[in-house]
């Protein structure tokens, strides 16, 4: 059935129609140019090929067709991209059974959770919701931008309106927003009353939970404390382990700036955007996960911490920098002044704050400095070191940036690299570091390939990319000739070849646009047959077979005259 979408999907929407909503394009030859939305550039190497329906960056290697663009772009699998392109193309999903009612259900919450947001959201102006956000410095353009909303006081006030609205208790119970009472089956209230509500949404910008700041002086009421911050609880649309607050709006700037800024709380992260540093996230009562850490992976693959100044925050930025480290991340964090959180400490300084942001440490230098300021013993200075700097070390997986943090830490604490080195094989190993044959991302670094390698995909992209034409029949027939093959069979080639080729050679290539490029291959083939028939000589003069020897420099001779006549 996901196939049968999947065709209903491309026949309705082209390549162009689903980048050009995310990416300006324009023509350029056959194909359409632009910025990349994927990394920062100013010069367009991103390329859409509407003839082939793919897309590629040259800048930063990516590349796939529609439903690979929507799944990097949005941060969402491939049931995530089938959904968005299917509403997009007006193509309903069918599902059977028990799918479709499991479907059913999670729109309903969805359609229930989004109504919330904008009752809270209508209760807002003129509420001391809104009056507490202005004091804390959110201008109305982020008050509105951000949806916040205002939960009041009455217990049932919430319930009653999305009963009137026609959604059933079951389902307000299901999605968060209202709790049953403590020994009266069957009474219920609601879960937020008299607080500021943050809505937090998934990656592609639906609302699947909430946030609540008490309003309450002092952070009580009636004598007892209150929670500062009320969180949904775990929902079918709602797991806390994989939600990034503000991952819907910040996933474009991370892209570009290269980074993630992951930072205390929502109010943090309403400043940190208000004052341009759109990359920013923050987690939601919870501590930082793999899988958050999976999410942030999708965008960029270094993270900044920057986390209160005063000890606890020092130690959840050391728990969270390790997580970090062993997923494969780099980490760098930033020093704030004690007792400011970043939402205080921007209001008040952002140039200082943006200073500090240019001025991050990685994260092993970082924990020294820290540790250097607080510890004057240097006996203490090294067990201290030993705590918390050797599992950010022991947590890396590049053997490379490992070395390098070893001999930074030696010189720190005036040790020997050795000594550092010997502490460091006592802790528990992560990972294999003399044994790594893949890239941080996983993907088996390719081998160098030979000219005659590049110009034969080169030349083949040109039969791919002008098919049926003048220019392929030479080059088919040229290409036959060099390599001495009767026919060509079928070839996979990567979207960057077909693209380079499409650059190189315009909308309507001559007959003769390539005979620069067969003579290059030929004679590319040629040094090459000429270096293998040297080593082949080289082992028949060792063996003392003369007959070889005679027919092997005979091969030789013939090849060396033909890159002579290739000379003229």
């Amino acid at each position: 059935m996901a196939g049968d979408t999947v065709q209903q999907i491309k026949e309705r929407l082209n390549i162009q129609d689903i980048v050009s909503s995310y990416v300006k394009l324009r023509r350029a030859g056959r194909s359409l140019v632009g910025l990349c939305p994927f990394h920062k550039e100013k010069t367009p190497s991103f390329h859409v090929s509407p003839e082939r329906g793919t897309w590629h960056c040259f800048g930063c290697g990516l590349g796939g067709d529609g439903f690979s663009f929507i799944e990097k772009i949005e941060g969402v699998d491939f049931k995530g991209a089938l959904k968005i392109l299917a509403e997009k193309a007006g193509v309903t999903i069918e599902y059977s059974g028990s799918s479709r009612e499991r479907s059913s259900r999670t729109e309903r919450l969805r359609e229930v959770m989004s109504r919330a947001c904008e009752w809270y959201a209508g209760k807002l102006a003129g509420s001391p919701a809104e009056a507490y956000a202005k004091r804390r410095g959110l201008t109305d353009e982020t008050i509105s931008a951000w949806r916040l909303g205002f939960a009041p006081e009455a217990w049932r006030a919430l319930l009653e309106a999305l009963t009137a609205e026609g959604f059933t208790v079951s389902e307000m119970l299901a999605a968060g927003l209202i709790k049953e009472a403590d020994g009266k089956q069957g009474t219920y209230y609601d879960r937020f009353r008299n607080r500021l509500m943050f809505p937090i949404c998934d990656s592609a910008g639906r609302v699947v939970a909430f946030t609540g700041r008490t309003l309450e002086a002092g952070d009580q009421k009636d004598g007892v404390q209150t929670a500062k911050y009320l969180n949904s609880p775990e929902t079918e649309l709602y797991h806390k382990s994989e939600i990034l607050f503000s991952i819907d709006k910040a996933r474009n700037a991370i892209r570009t700036r290269g980074f993630t800024c992951l930072v205390e709380g929502q109010m943090d992260v309403l400043h940190a955007h208000q004052a341009g540093f759109e990359n920013a996230v923050a987690l939601s009562g919870t501590a930082l996960s793999e899988r958050h850490l999976s999410l942030m992976k999708r965008f960029s693959e270094n993270l900044m911490l920057i986390l209160d100044a005063d000890t606890a925050g020092l130690k959840a930025t050391a728990r969270s920098a390790e997580l970090a480290l062993r997923h494969g991340l780099r980490v760098k964090a930033v020093k704030l002044p004690l007792g400011k959180d970043p939402a205080d400490f921007i209001s008040e300084d952002v140039k200082d704050f943006s200073l500090r942001i240019k001025n991050a440490k990685p994260i092993v230098e970082f924990f020294l400095a820290e540790l250097g300021e607080k510890e004057r013993d240097p006996h203490r200075l090294v067990r201290a070191a030993k705590e918390s700097v050797l599992p950010l070390i022991n947590a890396m997986s590049s053997p490379m940036e490992r070395e390098h943090v070893i001999q930074v830490t030696a010189r720190s604490l005036g040790l020997s690299h050795e000594s550092v080195r010997e502490e460091l094989k006592r802790m528990p190993k992560l990972f294999d570091v003399s044994d790594r044959t893949t890239t941080v991302q996983g993907t088996v670094t390719p081998p160098a390939r030979s000219p005659a390698e590049t110009r034969r995909e080169q030349l083949l992209a040109i039969l791919h990319t002008y098919p049926n034409t003048p220019l392929a029949e030479r080059v088919r027939s040229g290409y036959c000739r060099i390599t001495e093959a009767g026919q060509l069979s079928p070839q996979t080639l990567p979207e960057s070849a077909l693209f380079l080729a499409e650059q190189a050679f315009g909308d309507n290539p001559g007959e003769e646009a390539a005979d620069e490029l067969l003579r290059a291959f030929e004679e590319a083939v040629i040094r090459e047959a000429y270096q293998e028939s040297i080593i082949h000589l080289r082992r028949a003069e060792a063996a003392g077979d003369a007959v070889e020897i005679i027919h092997v420099q005979a091969r030789c001779a013939s090849l060396s005259a033909r890159l002579a006549a290739l000379g003229r």
